[in-house]
């Protein structure tokens, strides 16, 4: 499939390169998909049309529960570093990470994602690789209430569907009101300030994952904890990714702390 401009995709195009994209990842993940990827033009995406496939590759890698490095990709064209290298990537709790397919067999800690822990990294700016991987956690979410709804839907008890039941309910709304604001705060273009709205963003995203990851799993009940059903790979997911490129609970921290000693705070959105 030919990819085109931006300014070009109609409504339809972007139809069809979301379903040829849904399709892709569902059948295959890793190196195979990088592969597969460039092959469907990833790297024009990116540098053409960044703001339309960012958002598009990465919710669906979260919600068809693939992986590739791409993430890489999106780190180095802000860096304006050499394609193919590999980055290294902070982690949770002053760490750091790198995207190594070699010794994935080693990273079965990190949620599935080849990702190996280095000694040190440096310095990047990282607001496109933050709004990335926060799709990605918003695409995880919504994977997780798929799942919890369809079984709301499913599991009868006392002669009908739990989802009937007001705390399945509330649960599943708490969670869609999570990923919505989540999805929110990503649609903000924060030109003003754009580190500080995609750090916000971000933090908001895992928030929403982790708050998806904790109620679908109240709704599923015992089978969501077998490993035969897909929600505990959601859920590893979410976790890892929350941690990525800074957790929620790191990012919301530091952007208090940042405009507690600026002493002021910008307009992220006109209201």
């Amino acid at each position: 499939m030919a990819v085109q401009s931006e300014q070009a995709m109609d409504a339809e195009s972007l139809a069809m390169l979301e379903d040829t994209l849904r399709k892709t990842m569902q059948s295959t993940s890793g190196a195979e998909l990088d592969a597969a990827l460039a092959e469907l033009g990833w790297a024009d995406m990116l540098t053409d049309m960044s703001e339309l496939a960012i958002p598009l590759v990465f919710r669906l890698l979260g919600e068809t529960g693939s992986h590739a490095s791409v993430v890489n990709d999106v780190v180095l064209l802000t860096a304006g570093r050499e394609e193919g290298s590999t980055p290294a990537l902070p982690y949770a709790g002053g760490g750091w990470v790198v995207w190594d397919y070699a010794r994935q067999d080693e990273s079965s800690t990190l949620g599935g994602l080849p990702l190996c822990r280095v000694e040190e990294g440096g310095h990047l700016r990282l607001p496109d690789a933050r709004r990335a991987v926060a799709w990605w956690l918003v695409g995880s979410a919504k994977a997780m209430l798929s799942l919890a709804r369809q079984h709301a839907l499913d599991r009868v008890q006392f002669g009908k569907p739990i989802a009937s039941f007001q705390a399945v309910r509330h649960r599943l709304a708490e969670t869609l009101v999570a990923i919505e604001g989540a999805e929110a705060t990503l649609t903000l273009r924060g030109d003003d300030n754009p580190d500080l709205t995609a750090l916000l963003a971000k933090a908001a995203a895992g928030k929403a994952a982790l708050t998806a990851a904790k109620h679908c799993q109240q709704v599923l009940g015992g089978i969501g904890f077998t490993a035969e059903h897909d929600l505990h790979h959601h859920v590893e997911r979410a976790l890892v990714l929350d941690g990525l490129l800074g957790s929620s609970r790191e990012l919301t921290r530091r952007a208090g702390a940042g405009l507690r000693a600026r002493g002021s705070v910008p307009r992220l959105a006109q209201l």
